[in-house]
């Protein structure tokens, strides 16, 4: 089972701070979602939203076609895994995870048992005792063994040495696919995690910059490197994010359907043109002007 998340006009306001302002999307269910943005972007409080932690100053969040807000019926098929891992800390880790299992109504302790097993935690170790990295991998076996229709991971595993990160992005990938489910994953570790991602959103300075398919948004960027005088030429129309130069050779990052014709003028001229990473692309997007070199 999965849900789907459309989100009217939201706006959340904090005093005269604005953490999100007019943010509206729409994600279909049993999809990998990245949602992608700067510190104080706004992702968390985004997040907290859907989650229905929090409600909105204005706009709505629509889960399975309902408002979530005090929806005991939504919000029982919901898991946000925060990484601050919202457990009584002064327990033990076998009882986080027995009230788990008393409230998720699509809990698998099989499989949580494993993740426990696969990570090296010990069940009767306090949850305020364990290391960062522990710390983390309970929240992913909470947030795994849920099998929530709606799984949402806020930077919750970024306490993870690398190979744990890549046991929890392994798994992740096999449980959607045994148990196809909405997930939606807010990362700054974009270039380890964006394999797993079918569409992305970016947000930034609380604003929906852009939401698309991965594949979609990759081939609207790319990067155009050649003599500068060339690639100045090239450029004359197009979004170009970033230009840096080294001596006579100029590398342009830009950001636009690149046509048939766009790149045979780019061959005649000597110029090549490669793809860009999605972490380049979320950095040349999200980068304010007074910040580039």
């Amino acid at each position: 089972m999965s849900l789907s998340i459309q989100v009217e006009q939201l706006t959340q306001r904090f005093g005269e701070t604005t953490a999100l302002d007019n943010v509206s999307f729409s994600l279909d269910a049993g999809k990998i979602y990245g949602l992608l943005g700067r510190n104080g972007s706004g992702k968390s409080t985004l997040l907290s939203i859907v989650a229905a932690f929090r409600k909105p100053t204005s706009g709505q969040v629509l889960v399975d076609s309902e408002p979530v807000f005090e929806n005991s019926r939504l919000t029982r098929q919901i898991c946000l895994i925060r990484d601050s891992v919202d457990v009584i800390t002064d327990e033990p880790i076998k009882d986080a995870i027995s009230f788990a299992a008393s409230v998720r109504p699509y809990w698998d302790q099989a499989y949580a048992d494993q993740l426990i097993d696969r990570f090296g935690l010990d069940r009767n170790k306090k949850v305020n005792k364990l290391s960062r990295g522990q710390h983390s991998a309970l929240g992913v076996v909470l947030g795994l063994a849920a099998r929530a229709p709606l799984t949402m991971f806020d930077e919750s595993y970024l306490g993870m040495d690398a190979p744990s990160r890549y046991i929890f992005y392994d798994e992740l990938l096999a449980d959607y696919v045994r148990h196809p489910r909405t997930i939606i994953i807010s990362t700054h570790l974009i270039e380890e995690v964006s394999k797993l991602f079918e569409e992305v959103l970016i947000i930034d300075r609380g604003k929906l910059l852009l939401h698309d398919e991965q594949e979609r948004l990759l081939q609207r960027g790319a990067s155009v490197t050649g003599q500068a005088d060339a690639v100045d030429r090239f450029m004359n129309g197009l979004n170009v994010l970033n230009v840096r130069q080294l001596g006579s050779t100029k590398s342009a990052t830009v950001f636009g359907e690149l046509d048939g014709a766009r790149l045979r003028e780019a061959e005649t001229a000597g110029l090549d043109v490669g793809p860009v990473a999605l972490q380049d692309l979320f950095v040349h997007l999200t980068t304010k002007p007074e910040e580039q070199a």
